[in-house]
């Protein structure tokens, strides 16, 4: 379930073309040191970043079937189950 810690959260708002050329480190610090990013284009924010962990818990918050569905997607990644996705 969610969970809170009691270290301060920091927010940090990044143009989207930063971003995406700093998409690894923008991942990583997401992951690791669970800091949030508000992508902006021509200073709109459009889009967010956060830890995969932070998602699901947010969207299992929001629609206590998910939990299933997403469990379910890890276990076919994990098995090699998984497969590209055409954007």
């Amino acid at each position: 379930m969610f969970k809170m810690d009691t270290m301060a959260r920091i927010v940090r708002r990044i143009p989207i073309t930063k971003a995406r050329v700093n998409l690894g480190q923008v991942a990583r610090r997401a992951h690791i040191n669970r800091e949030y990013f508000i992508l902006e284009k021509d200073g709109i924010p459009v889009a967010g970043i956060l830890s995969a962990d932070e998602l699901e818990d947010y969207l299992e918050m929001q629609e206590p079937g998910l939990k299933a569905q997403i469990r379910k997607s890890s276990e076919e990644y994990h098995q090699g189950k998984s497969r590209n996705s055409a954007m």
